[in-house]
């Protein structure tokens, strides 16, 4: 019995001793394996690793909409197809100018943009032979690499960067697309590119390297060309601004905005990138298909402008000015082409309208110039002479009891100034409704210190006097910047200063320096807000983009009225000009109240009439005003340059204070479903 125990007991030695050979020999193997791994072929691996690298690049997502005040999208994004060229690291000028020569004989591509260097450069890829023997060996062997590329450039004759075809042409407009991008960063080269086109390039795509097609949006406008110009435009970085733009993170092929409120507002309507991820071998060429990860559409903008109402001012002024251009006063009115308006909430600073027309006489067709609002300035006539009774009330040369008679005035000279007409003893509300110059000169002689009663200077100050008047001019936003919320805009002109009397007098009728259509709004709207000078705005707020059509975003931000300053005027003395200015639209003698005087909105204003050319008898006719008069809601500025003796003036001004109340009261009897307002 015994024996058989120990036999047992020396069988666990054995398996132990089996299992430990067993371990031995398998980590024998493993080291032998990674040895042989590390040792033999380490440095082949080792190459295989440094050959690959990870490289990300970004294209544009989707900008943000724009909705009008009424929440109507006014700009959205249309999907469409964009043809892309990818350059890899070793891409050379040869290579890219073949591929473009391929693809220009599939899609048709805009030439406009090319400019005499792009040709000059072309040429000397064209016909390297020929352009290079234009220097000698000895002049290259003298100069820098810059200095022989720019003698190259002079010595490139017209008429040789005249001979190429259509077809060189959109290959040299398709490859200055093509050096735009950085290496392996997808470049747009057509933006909506036709169904034909993606059909013959999805057909040649293996022979097209680099070529590919990816969906993409265009900015499409549901209201056509109304106020197209002022919503701006969406174009890849134009070269001088190149720098700008790389600056603050953006890639040489973005597309960002160029003008207006699409440049204005870029940070805001520009989504978050599309991010593309390559795996590339050690000369910079892809290995396997790149990976995307999508964007995220930009924010949406709301605007203060209503639509409905901005085409119907536009059709206003056409219709208006159509009747001047082509009626029975065609021929006086042969150098008439133009009108501008501009309606903003006075109390508020929300631009509503902003308008323009420009007549073609060659074509005979109208387009749209709203730009003109803010970048054209006029001489603009008795429209200022609200701020010119302000200016001698508040300098204390007049006060709103002061009569002054209206006769034609004589100087030493034999020179004779009058108004418009006879008129006698008047104060200053008469003075505005019958638009009396006589008393503005007044204004003009107190404010130089000359006393016209003994005909000689008593403090010769007529410098003063100009300056008095402009910094005074200045508070109602008279040749300065408005403030809207726009990249630029004009401020008018300063004629300059001058010691003559009779130049003061001038300016006090609004016949020396010039203001933008804009600056008049904005100065109209302050005598109606009670001395509250507004900072004009189109922006209303900023939202979230929403993933229903139907539902607008989460609100970001709300743009608050923002004071410029208040006018250091008594009350008083605002009142006068208030009242004066009601007059002009309902008073007896007013002289837009032919027109205005029976409204039920009961608009208060000031006409004017500057003369521009004695000789021609050219005017450029104005109105400014708002409504309603004892509690206004819209101001508004009419500019129409370069006409006779007309009343187009008035008569745009009655066309769109008859379109805003009208559209008032069908949006009060009619209110549409409004689009749902997700606030969260």
């Amino acid at each position: 019995m015994k024996n058989n125990g120990k036999k047992k007991k020396n069988h666990v030695p054995l398996r132990l001793n089996a299992l430990f050979l067993s371990v031995f020999v398998l980590f024998s193997v493993l080291i032998l394996r990674l040895g042989y791994v590390q040792i033999v072929k380490g440095e082949e691996y080792k190459r295989t690793a440094y050959m690959t690298e990870n490289v990300t690049t970004k294209l544009d997502s989707p900008r943000g909409k724009m909705y009008d005040s009424k929440f109507r999208v006014a700009v959205d994004n249309e999907p469409v197809f964009s043809i892309t060229y990818t350059r890899t690291r070793g891409s050379r000028a040869e290579d890219r100018l073949l591929a473009a020569r391929r693809l220009a004989m599939y899609i048709e591509k805009d030439t406009k943009d090319i400019t005499v260097r792009d040709r000059k450069d072309f040429y000397i890829l064209m016909y390297p032979k020929e352009a290079s023997a234009k220097v000698t060996k000895k002049e290259k062997q003298k100069l820098s690499d810059e200095e022989y590329y720019k003698l190259l450039l002079s010595r490139i004759t017209k008429e040789e960067i005249s001979q190429f075809s259509d077809q060189d042409l959109e290959a040299l407009a398709i490859k200055r697309e093509m050096d735009r991008g950085y290496a392996l960063t997808p470049q747009r080269i057509k933006i909506g590119a036709t169904a034909q086109e993606v059909a013959k390039i999805s057909e040649h795509l293996p022979e097209l390297q680099g070529v590919d097609i990816k969906s993409d949006a265009q900015r499409s406008y549901p209201f056509g060309e109304s106020f197209r110009d002022i919503f701006g435009q969406v174009k890849q970085i134009p070269k001088s601004r190149m720098d700008y733009y790389t600056a603050r993170g953006n890639e040489r092929n973005d597309l960002v905005g160029t003008s207006f409120l699409e440049e204005q507002y870029e940070s805001l309507l520009r989504g978050e990138k599309t991010k593309i991820k390559y795996v590339t071998d050690k000369s910079g060429n892809p290995v396997g298909e790149p990976v995307e990860k999508d964007g995220a559409r930009g924010n949406d903008l709301v605007l203060t402008v209503d639509m409905e109402l901005q085409k119907r001012v536009e059709k206003v002024i056409e219709d208006e000015l159509k009747e001047s251009i082509t009626g029975k006063d065609a021929y006086d009115n042969r150098q008439l082409n133009s009108a501008y308006v501009v309606m903003m909430n006075p109390k508020t600073g929300e631009i509503l309208s902003l308008a323009g027309k420009e007549y073609d006489r060659d074509s005979r067709k109208f387009k749209n110039t709203p730009f003109g609002n803010i970048y054209n300035s006029y001489v603009m006539g008795s429209t200022v002479k609200g701020a010119t009774v302000l200016t001698g009330m508040q300098q204390g040369v007049v006060d709103p009891n002061t009569i002054i008679f209206d006769a034609p005035l004589t100087f030493g000279d034999g020179r004779q100034m009058k108004s418009h007409e006879y008129m006698g003893a008047i104060g200053p509300v008469k003075a505005l409704e019958r638009s009396s110059n006589v008393y503005m000169w007044h204004i003009a002689m107190r404010l130089s210190g000359y006393d016209y009663s003994q005909k000689r200077f008593t403090d010769h100050k007529v410098n003063e006097a100009f300056q008095t008047l402009r910094n005074a001019y200045s508070q109602f936003g008279l040749g300065v910047q408005t403030g809207i919320d726009l990249p630029s805009e004009a401020t008018g002109y300063h004629t300059g200063m001058s010691d003559e009397l009779s130049q003061a007098m001038f300016f006090a009728i609004g016949q020396f320096d010039t203001y933008t259509p804009l600056q008049m709004a904005q100065y109209v709207s302050t005598i109606a807000n009670d001395g509250y000078r507004m900072k004009p705005h189109l922006l209303k707020e900023v939202r979230q983009p929403a993933e229903n059509p139907a539902e607008l975003g989460k609100l970001l931000f709300r743009n608050e009225p923002e004071v410029m300053n208040r006018l250091e005027m008594k009350q008083e003395y605002l009142d006068v000009v208030k009242q004066g200015f009601r007059q002009v639209m309902a008073g007896s003698n007013g002289t837009a109240a032919w027109i205005f005087k029976n409204k039920e909105y009961k608009p208060a204003g000031k006409t004017g009439t500057a003369e521009i050319d004695k000789k021609t008898g050219l005017y450029n006719k104005t109105l400014v005003g708002y409504a309603p008069y004892d509690n206004p809601e819209v101001a508004f500025a009419v500019v129409v340059p370069n006409i006779r003796e007309d009343f187009t003036n008035n008569e745009i001004g009655e066309g769109i204070l008859d379109a805003y109340f009208e559209l008032k009261k069908e949006s009060l009897s009619n209110k549409p479903e409004p689009v749902k307002n997700n606030i969260q």
